[in-house]
């Protein structure tokens, strides 16, 4: 059985990786903390990729035939712009000199919408819609793209780039959209909002990790975006949680200014996703946002 070694493997995306990819891989989950528990027969290696040399004796450690990178910084209102991305940039790299020293043949590694022109964006295309990354973040991931498809090529490696649209679901940080709405409500508090009218492709993580998974296990190359690939006005997505909560009353849309920086609409192009993996969504909105309104409601009794 090939062996899949996944890191931030107890993070929010990783949580539903390393449990759909356990029946198809033998599974080695990495991360800073060990979080909730692992299902039984998953290895679990403490490990701080930020810290010198860690990546590679990771790697050496398991020996892994397939990698899914996942590990970033991701704190809301800190990742776009923290000096702590381009350190992620170096860790990155040095994971993926061992991965491919260390005889690893696929690697799919996490990316960004936020990597694609936003400008120029609305539906986006691996192939034809550029990329300008107007943040830190985004440009980071970018640089690391390059890179990575780089040494794959001159290493044998299987490099699939998977750029990442709006995932929501449970286990996500509390300030996101989703439950910082979700949150505020269930305590009975009065939410401001923008008009909402902004146009997102939105994704159930669990379809994410179904995505993340089914690709390691294919051949494709290159950049491969994940989303729902249908257009969701922010305002929709915050009238279902709304609805979930059961109080639509204290959602005041219009009450805060839209930032001018926003784009109108960034949808996700998924055809070569699909075409390669046969992967589609299988979680619509209203259950998605109805989970994850569960999660947190489960959260605030425990």
């Amino acid at each position: 059985m090939n062996r899949l070694l996944v890191t931030g493997a107890t993070g929010f995306i990783g949580t539903p990786c390393v449990r759909l990819a356990a029946g198809a891989f033998e599974v080695h989950a990495a991360a800073r903390t060990a979080g909730r528990p692992l299902a039984p027969g998953i290895a679990f290696h403490r490990c701080d990729l930020l810290a010198p040399g860690a990546a590679t004796r990771l790697v050496e450690a398991v020996r892994p035939t397939h990698l899914l990178h996942l590990a970033w910084v991701a704190t809301p209102g800190v990742y776009w712009e923290s000096p702590e991305n381009h350190r992620w940039v170096a860790a990155s790299q040095e994971l993926l000199r061992a991965f491919a020293q260390c005889g690893g043949t696929r690697a799919v590694i996490a990316g960004t919408c936020a990597e694609y022109d936003w400008a120029a964006a609305g539906v986006c295309r691996e192939n034809e819609t550029p990329t300008r990354p107007g943040t830190t973040y985004g440009r980071c991931k970018l640089s690391l793209s390059h890179w990575a498809g780089s040494l794959g090529r001159e290493r044998g490696v299987s490099v699939a780039w998977a750029r990442l649209f709006w995932l929501y679901g449970p286990g996500e940080h509390p300030a996101r959209l989703v439950p910082s709405v979700a949150r505020s409500l269930l305590a009975g508090r009065p939410v401001p909002c923008t008009a909402g009218t902004q146009v997102r492709d939105f994704l159930h993580v669990d379809d994410a990790a179904a995505a993340l998974v089914s690709l390691a296990a294919v051949g494709l190359t290159g950049e491969v975006n994940i989303g729902s690939c249908e257009p969701i006005a922010v305002r929709e997505v915050i009238g279902e949680v709304a609805r979930a909560c059961g109080r639509p009353e204290l959602v005041m849309l219009g009450e805060r200014p839209t930032p001018a920086s926003e784009p109108p609409m960034i949808v996700a192009d998924v055809s070569r996703l699909r075409t390669a993996t046969g992967w589609s969504p299988s979680v619509d909105l209203a259950t998605g946002v109805r989970d994850t309104v569960n999660w947190w409601r489960g959260a605030r009794a425990a």
